[in-house]
């Protein structure tokens, strides 16, 4: 990586900077598999599994997830579902959260450490509601000069991944162009995003969705931690 290139780094957050991706899995497996269980209705009722996360829930708003699964399954989702199954699988991440607090990935740590002493310009650009609240249990909310949220999505009226806005807001507060931004992703929506974005580079963090599917999504680049785009970082 040559990073004197580039003018502004934006980041993902849940499992790119923070394993949070899990505790995310976890909140959204539970909610989903209870519902799914009382449920009596038309459609398919098989439990939902890690593959219907990353095929439908990933790096999306969260009540896009919930809407995006329950088609998936030919389930009918009229809204006031959709935001009580979504505030059910929020509360279930903000008691983890609480509870057992977060650690980042020490590669990504290293990354932080090696763009601060650049002087690289740093937003968090995710489609989670609880994204201030990751950072600061991380420790690093210091680290971005902008987070942008699911929240600040809304208010701002700005479509969620795989549309590239959320991004290209983020870049422009900063001061830099797209094709002067480097998109780090974990999801497909996210690579997505930042290939329709035409953003300078698109680096897929492979975390269990594959590197493959990332590549497919417009990720030119595909890493398994973010030490490996530091210069001199351990193998």
């Amino acid at each position: 990586m040559i990073w004197a290139d580039f003018d502004a780094v934006l980041f993902d957050l849940d499992g790119v900077v923070t394993p949070t991706a899990e505790v995310h899995m976890r909140a959204w497996s539970e909610m989903f598999n209870a519902y799914l269980t009382a449920y009596d209705g038309p459609g398919e009722r098989a439990a939902y599994t890690d593959a219907d996360y990353f095929a439908h829930v990933d790096g999306k708003p969260r009540y896009e997830g919930v809407a995006d699964f329950l088609a998936s399954r030919s389930i009918p989702a009229p809204r006031d579902l959709v935001v009580e199954l979504g505030d059910r699988k929020n509360d279930a991440f903000n008691e983890v959260l609480a509870r057992d607090g977060v650690t980042a990935y020490s590669g990504s740590v290293l990354l932080l450490d090696h763009l601060r002493d650049l002087d690289m310009p740093l937003a968090v650009v995710s489609s989670s509601a609880n994204a201030p609240a990751v950072l600061e249990a991380a420790g690093l909310a210091d680290r971005f000069r902008i987070v942008v949220s699911g929240t600040v999505a809304e208010e701002l009226g700005l479509p969620g991944k795989p549309a590239p806005d959320t991004f290209l807001h983020a870049a422009q507060v900063l001061g830099a162009t797209a094709a002067g931004s480097v998109v780090l992703e974990d999801a497909v929506s996210g690579v997505r995003a930042g290939a329709a974005g035409s953003f300078g580079l698109v680096v897929g963090v492979d975390r269990g969705a594959g590197a493959d599917v990332l590549a497919a999504a417009g990720a030119q680049v595909v890493v398994a931690d973010l030490a490996e785009l530091v210069d001199g970082a351990p193998a």
